[in-house]
């Protein structure tokens, strides 16, 4: 990936950190155009930095790792909503994650953050993920819990998450299109 080194040092990970916080729940979740749009171009650089290792040197604390988490799991699923790119760091992000969990970083940051250390193992159509993703989940109780738990409850039951399917170029199988006919999760 290409991307202008200088535009993504002149970004700290408290800057990543603050944009999220100041957002807020209200935010993260919901598909607003305007959002998206400025957490591109705040930090489209930063992102095509982590993405290219570029800034490996923040998973020394807490804060950093959160950043990374915040760039390479979420900030894709916002600035390229609806493309394939959406998922073209979650790899990443869950190596992030396994070392900012070995590490207990989540015990470092804001509740109202943790579940950001959570969300790449979610985000996972791999059984073991999941299965660490409800562990992770069950720390922070409800509604996160229930949320991951219906995440592993789609890749037990369909090996995938069927609303990626158009995106990545797999074929629904029947079964998957009838459960998102029938108003199954959409991401």
């Amino acid at each position: 990936m290409k991307f202008e080194a200088g535009a993504a040092c002149r970004v700290a990970p408290s800057d990543v950190v603050t944009f999220w916080r100041n957002a807020g729940a209200g935010l993260w979740f919901a598909k607003n155009a305007a959002f998206d749009r400025r957490f591109r171009e705040r930090f489209l650089s930063a992102y095509e930095a982590a993405a290219a290792r570029a800034l490996d040197g923040w998973q020394v604390s807490p804060l950093g790792s959160l950043a990374l988490l915040l760039l390479t799991d979420q900030f894709p699923r916002n600035a390229f909503r609806g493309t394939a790119r959406m998922y073209a760091t979650d790899t990443l992000a869950r190596a992030f994650a396994r070392t900012a969990q070995a590490r207990n970083y989540i015990a470092a940051v804001d509740p109202d953050l943790r579940l950001f250390f959570c969300l790449p193992f979610a985000h996972s159509e791999d059984a073991a993920d999941q299965a660490l993703s409800v562990a992770l989940h069950a720390q922070l109780g409800q509604p996160w819990l229930a949320h991951a738990e219906s995440h592993q409850a789609i890749i037990r039951r369909f090996g995938r998450f069927p609303h990626r399917n158009p995106l990545l170029g797999r074929t629904s199988t029947p079964e998957e299109q009838a459960f998102l006919d029938q108003g199954g999760f959409a991401g």
